[in-house]
């Protein structure tokens, strides 16, 4: 895990504090997604006071079955099976329902989350992992739907049962509960006391467990580089590591449950022995009769188990706040766009221009990326950047598809602020073929109409014939049905490249952005990509970030670029002319593949 993930983690560590009303007040946010589902939310509720209200006469029952006479004991009996008969039934439906409206918040949370994030910036993406961000809207959420569905429950349940216990104790005898009420405090200080504990070490390990899950994410996804430099042993060591860490917080935070369970059970335990021994002395003075000594210790016990459980009920709850900080901090992230976006007007994109551009990345602003950028792009024109990995040829194609925010200087399309073009409408005229194609693990046709949703079965094989991707496409038995597999892995490169031509044809953009598209291919692959490509870019503005200089040699404009600033410009000939950078370039690469892509094109062309 990287130093900055660590330091994100020690962070939210050290802001942890013990529960607070303002902490209770943020599970408003949880009860504004059951509000659709207050009806039934009530109903739930209803079954949920029949089973507190049958939870207190248990012990006035069971202490009145224990003191009856040979006549009453069957009345008695049928009672107390009556009154479980009932619990039982009000507790089916209390559970029924009340799973039933967690888990259509949960679904409406979970669209939110993920409808938010998806509109989030990427400055947001590029400072988060992806295994975190999936842990949170899976576990997370998870943590919040147990908590509707029983932790408020066994609250409100146990809270009813010491106060009612209390007060029926109260009518039995008031010197004995005063006894019993001195015992409480001390009990309710303590479950406060380690509940601090206890929400510390259990948030710390659910940090854990989701950077753990960051390492499985990042080896499934990269388990070809995994295996490639037989890695295996060395990214099992790296979760165990991270597991180990996990065991630790776990265990350690065991330690402070352990001692208040020990804690709880002494108190308990003690208290009830005072209590019989206290009792015992009323008797014998005659100041309480032996059956209700009995209903009163039933009560008791009943009310010094609630106290026991609303401990762990107090952890629950302080695990279910955290877990609402975290998705409602994401969700309080400021989008790029309004995540209901209301349509616009099409954009006409014209010639357009850098002026003066600086940038640096908001997760590396110590190092400038972007150093004074000018040039236009002509409608209709291709231009090309060239230059050494880092130079800033990515940087460009990212701003222009408004992924970062400027720093200084601008950029203009018609003459226009492109901050002040509705993004989403801007995006619409906008398509990328990049370097390494991500393919999603559905069919061929479903990877094609990413352009086009609403594509016709006409429109997506003319695509795909124009993409050179239907000779192959026909090979599969399943044609445009045929499953691609997770990111794309059972077609070939050239293949992917081929299906993301086809997609950017169908989208039919205004501005083509090419970002190294034929730099990985052989020199076969190249020459069906780059005869793809080029109807791709007929009469369309293209921007074209090249790795293999012989396929821009016929670009508008080819720029040169150097540590984020322009140092050379013109068309292939006029920089080759000029006898410097570019001309290297030139001269260094291999040009047997140009050579041939040459005679494919004459091939071709005649």
């Amino acid at each position: 895990m990287s130093k900055t993930s660590d330091d994100s983690l020690k962070g939210k560590k050290n802001k942890r504090k013990t529960l607070s009303v303002k902490d209770l007040k943020k599970l408003n946010k949880i009860f504004a997604y059951l509000r659709p589902q207050r009806k039934l939310w009530a109903l739930g509720f209803f079954f949920l006071l029949i089973t507190m209200v049958t939870s207190l006469l248990f012990p006035k029952l069971l202490g009145g079955l224990m003191g009856s006479t040979p006549s009453n004991l069957r009345d008695n009996m049928l009672q107390m099976m009556g009154l479980l008969v009932i619990q039982s039934i009000a507790s089916f439906f209390r559970v029924v329902i009340f799973v039933m409206v967690t888990e259509r918040a949960l679904a409406a949370i979970r669209e939110d989350l993920y409808g938010h994030l998806i509109h989030l910036p990427m400055s947001f993406f590029s400072a988060k992992r992806v295994g975190e961000l999936n842990s949170r809207v899976a576990s997370d959420t998870s943590q919040i739907g147990e908590t509707l569905t029983t932790t408020l429950a066994e609250l409100l349940r146990g809270i009813s049962m010491v106060i009612g216990g209390i007060a029926i104790l109260a009518f039995t005898s008031i010197k004995l509960t005063l006894f019993i009420v001195g015992v409480i405090p001390p009990l309710i200080i303590v479950t406060i006391i380690f509940g601090k504990f206890i929400r510390k070490y259990s948030k710390s390990v659910q940090d854990e467990v989701a950077a753990s899950n960051t390492i499985v994410e990042e080896t499934f996804a990269g388990i070809q580089t995994v295996k490639a430099f037989a890695n295996e042993a060395w990214e099992r060591s790296r979760y165990a590591t991270r597991i180990k860490e996990v065991v630790g917080l776990a265990v350690k935070g065991g330690y402070y449950r352990g001692a208040f369970a020990s804690f709880i059970t002494f108190g308990l335990f003690g208290a009830i022995a005072l209590v019989i021994w206290f009792g015992a002395g009323m008797v014998h003075n005659g100041e309480l009769a032996g059956d209700k000594l009995n209903e009163f210790i039933l009560y008791a016990l009943f009310i010094g188990g609630s106290i026991g459980g609303l401990a762990s009920v107090y952890a629950q709850l302080q695990k279910a706040i955290g877990a609402t900080e975290t998705i409602f901090d994401l969700m309080e992230e400021q989008t790029e766009m309004t995540v209901d976006r209301v349509e616009t007007e099409a954009v006409e994109i014209g010639d357009i221009a850098f002026d003066q551009v600086e940038f640096s990345y908001p997760s590396r602003s110590d190092v400038q990326v972007l150093n004074g950028l000018s040039f236009k792009i002509p409608k209709g024109k291709t231009i090309a950047l060239v230059g050494k990995s880092g130079s800033g040829k990515s940087t460009i194609a990212s701003l222009l598809m408004r992924f970062y925010h400027l720093e200084q200087g601008g950029i203009v399309s018609n003459s226009k602020p492109l901050n002040e073009v509705d993004l989403a409408a801007w995006r619409e005229e906008l398509a990328l073929v990049p370097q390494d194609v991500l393919l999603f693990g559905g069919s061929i046709k479903e990877n094609i109409t990413y352009g086009k949703t609403n594509a016709s079965d006409a429109e997506i094989i003319e695509a795909a014939q124009q993409a050179n991707a239907w000779e192959f496409i026909q090979g599969f038995p399943e044609g445009l049905e045929t499953t691609v597999g997770e990111r794309g892995v059972q077609l070939s490169g050239g293949q992917r490249q081929r299906i993301a031509i086809a997609r950017a044809l169908l989208k039919d953009p205004q501005l083509l952005i090419l970002d190294e598209a034929t730099s990985a291919l052989d020199s076969e692959s190249e020459f069906l990509v780059q005869e793809a490509l080029d109807r791709l870019m007929q009469g369309r503005t293209s921007v074209v970030i090249a790795h293999r200089l012989s396929t821009i040699r016929n670009a508008h404009e080819i720029l040169v670029i150097n540590e984020g600033r322009i140092t050379e410009r013109g068309t292939h000939d006029q920089l080759l002319n000029l006898g410097g950078t570019y001309s290297e370039l030139v001269r260094l690469q291999d040009l047997g593949g140009s050579e041939f892509l040459q005679s494919k094109h004459s091939v071709a062309k005649s």
